[in-house]
């Protein structure tokens, strides 16, 4: 990418992030907040380090990435970036917890009691406090992993007392291209935590959906942190309105 090139992106990257921005305060202000209470995750899992930097000199500062090697060669490529942030979004297995505690700012996808067992194990021998999301299968999908709504109303307990890990709120997806099925699946994530919230008294003040697609419907929802990767990178993405 020639320098030409590369001022082209930049600017749309700038230009996309002044629509998303307008977007979540549009769906926030529908829920009674303001837009300033919901963070922006750019996806950078398909990109590569260029246009990551392309993306913070174009104001994005927080990032995700879904698998640890990516997550390790990212890190070094922004290491010079001042304010950037990463999170683990992917599936993350139990050999791999090593190589991202004390890396992220916080993982999305604790999906089963033995994986947050890991974290908080492995987070407490090298004497720091992981911060996590329980991720949810709302929707009962059967290719999404995730703890079922019942299980996890049923199971928190065993996680409350873990050493070495912070349950910060819960995370989940929506089926693709069902904007119906989103709304139900995002109101259903909401109604769970307060639930949970009421019971078990953890804040849990983090909700962690809506992608490219759907993030509307999500903040409108009580999403207050989003996960964005095709509308911010690619260009030949067209926004979906509403």
């Amino acid at each position: 990418m020639d320098e030409i090139e590369r001022g082209a992106y930049r600017a749309q990257l700038r230009s996309r992030r002044e629509e998303i921005l307008q977007r979540i305060d549009e769906a926030a202000r529908a829920s009674g907040r303001q837009g300033s209470e919901v963070g922006l995750l750019a996806v950078s899992k398909t990109v590569g380090p260029l246009e990551l930097r392309l993306a913070w000199e174009a104001g994005f500062r927080a990032f995700a990435e879904n698998r640890p090697q990516e997550l390790s060669r990212k890190l070094e490529a922004a290491r010079d970036l001042a304010g950037v942030r990463f999170d683990m979004i992917g599936n993350l297995q139990t050999n791999k917890v090593n190589q991202v505690i004390g890396k992220v700012e916080l993982v999305h996808s604790v999906s089963s009691e033995r994986l947050a067992d890991a974290i908080a194990r492995r987070s407490l021998a090298r004497q720091i406090t992981t911060r996590v999301l329980l991720e949810v299968n709302v929707s009962g999908e059967a290719s999404k992993s995730g703890f079922a709504p019942e299980e996890l109303e049923g199971g928190i307990e065993g996680m409350l007392d873990l050493e070495g890990i912070e349950i910060c709120g819960l995370m989940t997806m929506a089926p693709k291209g069902m904007p119906d099925e989103a709304r139900r699946c995002f109101f259903g994530l909401r109604e769970l935590r307060d639930g949970l919230r009421a019971r078990t008294g953890l804040g849990l003040d983090v909700l962690s959906c809506g992608m490219s697609d759907d993030f509307q419907i999500a903040v409108e929802e009580g999403s207050n942190l989003v996960r964005l990767g095709r509308t911010i990178f690619d260009p030949n993405y067209v926004p979906k309105q509403g």
